[in-house]
């Protein structure tokens, strides 16, 4: 049997004015970049899940108009996200007219299975590691239809197959990913990462996890860069220390997410600049304490976090680990104020990196749930517009004209030359102050 796994890629804009501007913005458009060249890591893992009879191809669609001729198959698996999954959907129904079975994967479809049914043969909903094999003995028996769960089956990540990364053009790809764990123990209201695959939050054995990198240094020679693709990478401090330590005698250059208590570690920031961690995306979501009220649902943990932001990024940066400072636009706890408060915030911080995106109802999220029992999500279904740039949600404190317009020109500023090169010189300047205290110290 001929597998297509086929991976919608690419970045998403949907608005016109925001992709002619934005796409040419230095940080939007390297991280664009950046995000647009990571291979299916989901898929290439259903790769080493398939049996050996069977023959594989790893398939990426950047732009469904460029797609050509499809591959032949006689199984077409698809895995997408939200704002691609429409072109999913019409390539599934292209197959399907040709009479080839098809299967989809992933977030959006897990909380979507009904939708995603109207397109495929089969979805498969959570974690899709326990459900493939059931997929292919039933394709090959010949009786492949419906939801395939995984709720109630209890994964084990150490019994996680090393991804045929062996199916990558090595000349293709600038950086790959690397999978540590899965979930994340904070319920924050907009997050539609793993936490919505998995019921718990769980680690990769460190030695698994050192395997799949030997296997991408076996195949890529020339040391690429990684990507570990984490909802928290570090919320654990033990198992991340283990990590990074284990890491630190292999040559790597590598980037993650993580949440500002990485900060409160110093010994894990050592080990983490000893491993070749360059830079830490962190989720600081906004300058403001109204704007994180109630934005983690548990703890209100975020909010609790804000006086030590500061702080914060100097002692990560002054140990030689660069901080992406993450905002999302449009909170209901922030009104048009927040736009001048973030550029301040950066200028007196300086993180070497910053990233703004617009706050996104993603289906499955008690942020899309709630607003849309409150009348707020301007256009129901239309996944497209779910890109992290484009607004489908009435603001709280602001018009939608005002988020866009003003997030499209506090983009301007963030990233021309002048402000990014202060921030370059802001890391340099802190990383030769030398390591400084811990937050809790």
């Amino acid at each position: 049997m001929r597998i297509a796994l086929i991976a919608m890629s690419g970045i998403r804009v949907h608005n016109p004015i925001l992709s002619q501007i934005g796409l040419t913005l230095p940080g939007f458009a390297e991280r664009g970049k950046a995000i647009a060249s990571l291979p299916s890591l989901s898929l290439l893992t259903l790769a080493a899940l398939t049996p050996e009879r069977h023959e594989v191809e790893y398939v990426e669609v950047a732009d469904i108009r460029d797609i050509g001729e499809l591959p032949e198959c006689d199984l077409a698996a698809f895995s997408s996200y939200t704002a691609q999954v429409k072109d999913a959907y019409q390539l599934a129904d292209l197959y399907r007219a040709e009479g080839v079975p098809t299967v989809i994967g992933g977030l959006h479809v897990s909380c979507l299975p009904d939708e995603a049914l109207e397109h495929c043969d089969a979805v498969v909903v959570g974690e899709g590691e326990p459900a493939w094999p059931r997929v292919v003995a039933d394709m090959e028996a010949g009786r492949l239809a419906g939801v395939y769960s995984s709720d109630g089956i209890a994964y084990d990540l150490a019994d996680a197959p090393i991804p045929r990364f062996d199916l990558l053009d090595p000349e293709r790809y600038n950086r790959l990913t690397v999978q540590t764990q899965r979930g994340c123990p904070w319920h924050c209201e907009f997050c539609a990462s793993s936490i919505l695959l998995t019921s718990r939050y769980k680690q990769k054995p460190v030695p698994r996890v050192i395997a799949e990198i030997e296997a991408i240094k076996a195949i890529w020679t020339d040391e690429p860069f990684l990507e570990l693709a984490d909802d928290n990478t570090f919320v654990n401090k033990h198992y991340g220390r283990e990590l990074a330590e284990a890491m630190g005698g292999l040559g790597l250059r590598w980037f993650t997410e993580t949440d500002v208590s990485v900060a409160d570690d110093l010994e894990l920031l050592r080990l983490l600049k000893e491993a070749g961690c360059r830079e830490l995306l962190i989720g600081l979501e906004s300058p403001t304490k109204q704007g994180l009220e109630g934005l983690e649902l548990k703890h209100n943990w975020k909010r609790k976090q804000i006086d030590g932001y500061y702080r914060a990024i100097e002692i990560i940066q002054s140990n030689g680990i660069a901080v992406n400072a993450c905002f999302v636009l449009g909170l209901d706890g922030d009104g048009p104020e927040v736009f001048e408060a973030i550029e301040q915030f950066v200028e007196k911080t300086l993180p070497f990196d910053v990233q703004i995106t617009a706050l996104t109802p993603f289906p499955g999220t008690p942020l899309y749930e709630r607003l849309l029992a409150e009348g707020r999500i301007l256009e129901p279904g239309a996944w497209e517009r779910c890109t992290l740039f484009d607004v489908n949600f009435e603001p709280k404190r602001m018009t939608v004209e005002d988020l866009e317009m003003q997030g499209l020109a506090l983009g301007l500023r963030l990233y021309s030359k002048e402000a990014t090169a202060r921030r370059r010189q802001g890391f340099k300047t802190q990383l030769a102050s030398g390591p400084i205290p811990t937050v809790g110290a």
